[in-house]
């Protein structure tokens, strides 16, 4: 099993999808808490339209609400920003306390093995995590990709 991971940030709806194509990624695992964005210009990853749009190209669904991160967890991370001056979309990085209570809290209590087979039984073969921010490491997303490559002993890619 391949595990790949992108945002939106950035992107058109033609270059989102066209990555999923080009990828033959088959099933995209959405982990937003949130599963809207705001304003217009990325609303075609809002959660029904995302899922028409994923159907039609032939991908498998999931939503897994437990690998994001909870409101106290985001906060902590919107404390840090805003000490930094940075806004969200401008972001590089997770700050410490966001990844270590993420781990603590989210990946460490998570189930892998069990979502591993599930992916199994589902016949997955090329797998994207999806979160909305632009820079890997700027996203928890990038904590689930490193979860899996543990626990696959494989490399998550980036797009």
């Amino acid at each position: 099993m391949e595990i790949y991971t992108t945002g939106v940030y950035g992107l058109t709806s033609e270059e989102f999808f066209n990555i999923l194509l080009v990828n033959k990624i088959d099933t995209f695992i959405d982990i937003r808490r949130r599963r809207a964005v705001r304003g217009s210009k990325f609303s075609f990853v809002n959660s029904k339209r995302l899922q028409n749009r994923l159907t039609e190209l032939g991908l498998k669904y999931l939503h897994i609400l437990d690998l994001a991160p909870t409101n106290e967890i985001r906060e902590l991370q919107k404390e840090v920003d805003m000490k930094s001056g940075i806004n969200k979309k401008e972001r590089k990085e997770l700050g410490s306390i966001f990844v270590s209570e993420y781990r603590k809290q989210i990946l460490d209590r998570f189930n892998f093995p069990k979502l591993i087979e599930q992916l199994k039984n589902m016949n997955t073969h090329k797998v994207i995590l999806f979160c909305v921010e632009k820079e890997p490491k700027a996203c928890h997303r990038s904590l689930v990709a490193e979860k899996f490559e543990l626990e696959l002993s494989v490399k998550a890619i980036n797009l």
